[in-house]
């Protein structure tokens, strides 16, 4: 029988062929766009060697994202190389964190030069990075935000948001929403909607689940009113009606891309604040001008939270992540003594405002907004022509691509999804996948791509479902 493979040709190069065996019948030379950068030669242990101390001397629960695991040595903006050359189109971009490139030139020159002057200190002590950096980001945002208090990653910043809620309104019962993921502390794991992340130990003591206001699986379709209802109810019925808060991504990440209803947020703080709680964005996949029309997802919604939480993409790929909220919610961490050694470190500081540069500078969120249009269109026109896609959703360059058996009755594609997963791999493109059955491809690349890129994605998406 006759199947259709991907053979790589060096240079970002590669030839699909139909094949009996290794011979190709013929075949049709496809490329992705060239650049003007080659990867210094590797000389480090080898594919097996790494591969046998990982599994000898890393924890079992580190999972590979390709059945046959891809060594990563090098990094170049929106494209990614292993340890022989072969080059890659990142389009999960470590898991939505570098946002303008890797090794983006100012970022890296940034960093050197703190890190020859000066690589740690803590806050006990002044520091001009990071006062400097917190005014730049407070400017960044609407309202009353400006109290900035710097952490090492999303997890972080979650856990210290629900704190801040508990004590700035002495309540203790939170709202999130199913489907949500907000991190894997002991105390975040309770935040989560995904039991796929969850383990059988107490968590979350306190934290109750509305419905995800989401149109393609959400229980209640497009209709707002009545997941707001469900939030509603939720307060009603699983707590004394005195609530600490609410917290929500804009666009559900780990969940599948899955954007909240347009009109949900606004009606959702309304009631949470009605029950004494404060509203917190969990913007640590949506921020950053990722979403392309505006800087943080909560804006798309017209609404101001009282605390957002910022990570991944803050910092390109070094370990920050943020909580800002309003002076008097901030106040509350003043009643006993509180500490963070490596939040906002001079190194990660200096990174942080050269990434505030890069996305103006370069105009990544302008850019995010124009090719992730066109990345839409182009999904959505590929959808057209294969039944497997069941839907095409997000905003920017936060985008999910949904598989499905059956379109009516939305039987998750799991396993053809894996098959389209690896192929892409296989001709040299690095794609996301999650949702809580795994049958989305998670599309969120750094906000550098390129038309050309999504004309290659497209390629060979269509290639890889062709095949099945």
């Amino acid at each position: 029988m006759r199947r259709q493979v991907a053979a790589w040709l060096g240079s970002g190069k590669f030839q699909a062929c139909w094949s009996i065996g290794s011979r190709c019948a013929s075949s049709a030379s496809i490329t992705l766009p060239e650049i003007d950068y080659t990867p210094p030669v590797y000389s480090g242990p080898s594919k097996e060697e790494v591969l046998r101390l990982r599994e000898k001397y890393l924890n079992p629960a580190i999972f590979y994202h390709f059945k046959d695991p891809v060594m990563i040595t090098d990094g170049h903006m929106q494209y990614l190389f292993d340890e022989k050359g072969r080059r890659y189109l990142d389009l999960f971009a470590g898991i939505v964190t570098v946002s303008v490139g890797h090794c983006h030139p100012r970022v890296n020159a940034a960093v050197i030069e703190q890190t020859n002057r000066l690589q740690h200190t803590t806050t006990i002590y002044l520091s001009n990075q990071i006062a400097e950096y917190a005014k730049e980001l407070a400017d960044k945002m609407p309202g009353n935000l400006k109290n900035v208090y710097f952490v090492n990653s999303g997890t972080e910043a979650n856990e210290l948001a629900l704190l801040m809620a508990r004590l700035y309104t002495g309540n203790y019962d939170m709202i999130a929403l199913r489907n949500a993921y907000h991190g894997i502390s002991e105390s975040t794991l309770g935040a989560l909607g995904l039991h796929t992340w969850k383990y059988n130990v107490p968590s979350g003591f306190g934290i109750h689940h509305a419905m995800n206001p989401e149109g393609y699986r959400g229980r209640f379709g497009t209709d707002v009113n009545e997941y707001v209802q469900d939030l509603q109810e939720v307060i009603q019925c699983s707590t004394s009606g005195s609530i600490a808060g609410f917290i929500a991504e804009t666009i559900q990440g780990v969940g599948g891309a899955v954007p909240l209803l347009d009109g949900y947020l606004d009606q959702a703080y309304k009631v949470v604040r009605e029950h004494g709680g404060v509203c917190i964005a969990d913007e640590v996949q949506t921020g950053f001008g990722r979403t392309g029309t505006k800087y943080f997802g909560f804006e798309n919604q017209g609404v101001i939270p009282d605390i957002v939480t910022m990570a991944k993409g803050i910092g390109n790929g070094l370990p920050l992540a943020a909580v800002v909220t309003t002076p008097d919610i901030a106040n509350t961490l003043k009643r006993k003594l509180h500490f963070n050694t490596f939040g906002g470190n001079p190194v990660s500081s200096a990174a942080g405002r050269a990434v505030l540069k890069v996305i103006d500078e370069d105009k990544l969120q302008e850019n995010s907004h124009i090719v992730g249009t066109y990345l839409l269109e182009k999904l959505s026109a590929l959808a057209d022509k294969h039944d497997i896609i069941g839907d095409v959703r997000g905003k920017g360059l936060m985008v999910g691509v949904e598989l499905v058996k059956d379109r009516a009755t939305k039987t998750p594609s799991v396993e053809e999804t894996a098959h389209i997963f690896e192929k892409a791999k296989d001709m040299g493109v690095l794609l996301g996948k999650g949702g809580l059955f795994g049958n989305v491809f998670r599309i969120k690349p750094p906000m550098c791509i390129s038309k050309q890129d999504v004309d290659y994605l497209i390629h060979v998406l269509d290639e890889s479902m062709q095949s099945l």
